[in-house]
């Protein structure tokens, strides 16, 4: 579908300042509400200019901002087509965009854990209060995790750290959360894998940590479950630090 979108008759913006802001912020809600749809074109630079009563210079800087967050594409010689049509879409380029970010500044690894912890703490909050605290599904992970320490597997191990706590995101219902944390999910599985390659804990002390959570969540032992919790994020933080400043100390040798 490429239908061109008709202007909406709006008050212009007054304000004064970063107007194209304010432009991009109007274009990016009727994307995200569906009033623009995927394939659909955006009206010319002199049109959405004389909508908002802004400069056409204001409408570009509009367009380039929705552009970086992977809203909209633009040709040389077309009008801006709107590439993106949900929630889901724009948490995926932001899930990018941060992963670009990691490249070249490492210790945004450490601001992924900080908001992990956020997020896995409020989720804790939730779970503890439903009728059925647990899902089959964060019952199956931590089985999982068990097996893989039996078995000395520590890739599987890993992975399976990374389902349960995948699983308890899920276990909340909340979809916007689903979301948030669904998009983040593959770089936390990352970081899962680099900081547990750093301390000498054994599979069995993880596994332990993890069961005891679990065994708290059950016993809707809210506080209990939650100071764990963060108790292991902050410890996995620590490692992924160490791991940081391993790998700088290797790049500043080959530097040498």
């Amino acid at each position: 579908m490429n239908s061109d979108i008709g202007i909406d008759k709006e008050m212009p913006l007054r304000r004064r300042g970063r107007l194209y802001s304010e432009v991009s912020k109007i274009l990016e809600n009727r994307i995200l509400a569906g009033e623009l749809k995927i394939g659909d074109r955006l009206p010319s630079e002199s049109a959405i200019a004389k909508e908002f009563g802004v400069s056409t210079r204001a409408v570009r800087e509009a367009v380039q901002e929705l552009e970086v967050k992977g809203l909209v594409h633009r040709r040389h010689g077309e009008r801006t087509e709107v590439v993106r049509d949900d929630v889901d879409g724009y948490l995926d380029t932001l899930a990018i965009t941060v992963r670009q970010r990691f490249s070249t500044d490492p210790d945004y690894l450490l601001q992924l854990m900080a908001v992990r912890r956020m997020i896995e703490a409020e989720v804790l909050e939730l779970i503890t209060d439903n009728e059925t605290p647990v899902t089959p599904e964060v019952t199956a992970a931590l089985d999982a995790m068990r097996a893989a320490r039996d078995s000395k597997d520590f890739s599987g191990f890993v992975n399976a750290d990374a389902q349960f706590h995948l699983a308890l995101v899920h276990a909340t219902g909340n979809q916007i959360l689903q979301l948030i944390y669904d998009n983040l999910a593959g770089l936390i599985n990352e970081v899962i894998h680099v900081s547990s390659r750093v301390p000498t804990k054994s599979l069995d002390e993880a596994y332990s940590e993890h069961a005891s959570i679990y065994d708290l969540i059950i016993a809707r032992d809210k506080a209990g479950a939650k100071a764990l919790l963060r108790a292991q994020i902050d410890n996995s933080a620590d490692y992924l630090r160490q791991a940081i400043e391993k790998s700088n100390q290797k790049k500043a040798r080959k530097e040498d």
